[in-house]
């Protein structure tokens, strides 16, 4: 007789089956009259189709899975809305490789037929090795290491990316952001926030070791979120920044150096050597903090980008009949098809 956990994971898999067979169908969103013609990039189409590879192509990767597949939906939705050239979009979708693709293709497919878009593998073992438990557990999902492996899962050809969680929704054209210049040498641009008290990003174990601290030497080290960053792909793959954060990850087997699961390792390689961004495209921590998920309203000043970065995230607590106020900015992306409807 099947024990309970088999049972609610058994049933947790239909669930999730399930909602993933009722998202609708969004809307077809075209280019403006003064969108250039990316199609004019291919020097030979049958060559190039397969992997999308297009220079004034807006890249834009991102992880997918069943767990989160609701807020990758909304995420795409609100990009294609609110792009200038949406036709131009193209996406990359990283799931983990013992997930069935066919459905989680043709969930995207459905909701969005007219779609450039590319899925690729990963293989989860290697990162698993590496990952080291954090405050929650959500954050050590093997596939929330993805981001730094970019630079081999994608083409070679796709020089430049931008990386979006599943957690947030744009309300700004992303071209901008794709286009935003990284200065001097820098792989990545990010919002940074150097108000924040950086130093509880790592343990004491961390800052009293002087070969460690002194890793921020001379270094502006300011916090970013990895949810939303504009990465340069090539430089990415010239300086091997893979093994720079699997170096830093097998450290911290070794020795407990940081409790936030993939962004320490990210701050370690990247703090003060990032192009800074405007705030206003990573408004992050709408989710609340890491343990209890509690409402937080928005950050003053103008806003580009709402990141539920945090416990809390928007379809749990609208599903839960427990919003918080900024929910219902996510609620009209939602493409699930409940038997309710959220009044306006």
């Amino acid at each position: 007789m099947p024990s309970a956990l088999v049972v609610a994971l058994l049933l947790l898999a239909v669930s999730a089956a399930a909602n993933a067979a009722n998202f609708r169908e969004a809307p077809q969103f075209y280019n403006s009259p003064d969108c250039p013609s990316i199609a004019d990039d291919l020097q030979d189409p049958d060559a190039n189709e397969q992997h999308l590879c297009f220079d004034r192509a807006v890249h834009v990767a991102m992880t997918l899975d069943t767990a989160y597949i609701r807020g990758s939906m909304a995420a795409v939705l609100s990009v294609l809305q609110h792009s200038s050239c949406p036709q131009n979009v193209i996406f990359h979708f990283v799931y983990s490789a013992s997930a069935n693709v066919s459905s989680l293709r043709a969930v995207v497919s459905r909701s969005f037929p007219y779609l450039k878009f590319q899925l690729y593998p990963f293989d989860e073992e290697a990162a698993s090795r590496l990952i080291s438990t954090s405050i929650r557990s959500a954050l050590d999902c093997p596939l929330n290491y993805a981001r730094s492996y970019l630079g081999s899962l994608l083409p070679t050809c796709v020089g430049r990316v931008v990386y979006l969680d599943s957690d947030l929704i744009l309300v700004d054209d992303i071209a901008k952001l794709a286009a935003h210049p990284l200065s001097g040498d820098s792989v990545l641009a990010a919002p940074e926030y150097c108000n924040a008290n950086f130093t509880t990003y790592f343990t004491p174990s961390f800052w009293s070791n002087p070969s460690l601290s002194l890793t921020f030497a001379n270094r502006k080290a300011c916090y970013f979120n990895t949810g939303v960053m504009v990465i340069d792909l090539d430089r990415w793959r010239a300086g091997d920044y893979t093994a720079k954060i699997e170096d830093w990850m097998e450290l911290q087997k070794r020795m407990r150096i940081y409790e936030l699961g993939s962004l320490p390792p990210f701050l370690l390689v990247f703090s003060g050597r990032i192009t800074p961004v405007e705030h206003r495209w990573n408004q992050h921590g709408l989710g609340g903090d890491n343990i209890r998920g509690v409402c937080r309203n928005l950050h003053p000043g103008p806003v580009s980008l709402l990141h539920w970065s945090g416990k809390g995230k928007p379809w749990d607590r609208l599903d839960a009949n427990r919003p918080c106020p900024v929910d219902a900015l996510w609620a009209p992306y939602d493409l699930l098809q409940t038997p309710f409807s959220i009044d306006s």
